[in-house]
């Protein structure tokens, strides 16, 4: 059983669309995007949104949210200077994870260029034992 919609979802399927820009440095060997630059725009795309929705730093919460598991799908390539946006999904609210469902899109296209799978267990930021997830991080995740 894959982890990935299938067919995959369109950019007007996600209410938050984080913009990120593409870098000289982000294209292999081969001319396109490195599959692991799709990661980190897993990682950035869901930090920043975060920030931003709560209006808080995250990193200070007595609580983070740490990375548990990842997962992604490649569809089509896309290479610098590609105009890039990341779709965030909430796929699933648990008690002290939280799981999202993302996709990357480029130039504009509705199709996907990459599905990803970003699960965050959060922590205390002292001790690291896992605790709930935090009000404010589930306030700003009802917006999804």
């Amino acid at each position: 059983m894959s982890d990935f919609a299938d067919p995959p979802p369109k950019r007007s399927d996600f209410g938050v669309l984080w913009p990120i820009t593409t870098r000289w440095s982000d294209n292999d060997a081969y001319g396109h995007v490195n599959n692991v630059t799709h990661y980190s725009w897993f990682d950035t795309a869901v930090n920043g949104w975060l920030m931003r929705a709560t209006g808080a730093d995250i990193r200070r919460l007595s609580a983070i949210g740490v990375v548990a598991e990842t997962g992604c799908r490649y569809l089509s390539e896309l290479s610098f200077p590609d105009e890039v946006e990341v779709g965030i999904g909430l796929r699933r609210l648990g008690n002290s994870s939280v799981t999202y469902g993302l996709a990357v899109f480029g130039n504009g296209s509705e199709q996907p260029a990459s599905l990803g799978r970003f699960v965050h267990v959060y922590v205390d930021r002292e001790t690291r034992i896992t605790v709930p997830v935090p009000e404010e991080i589930r306030a700003a995740l009802r917006q999804l």
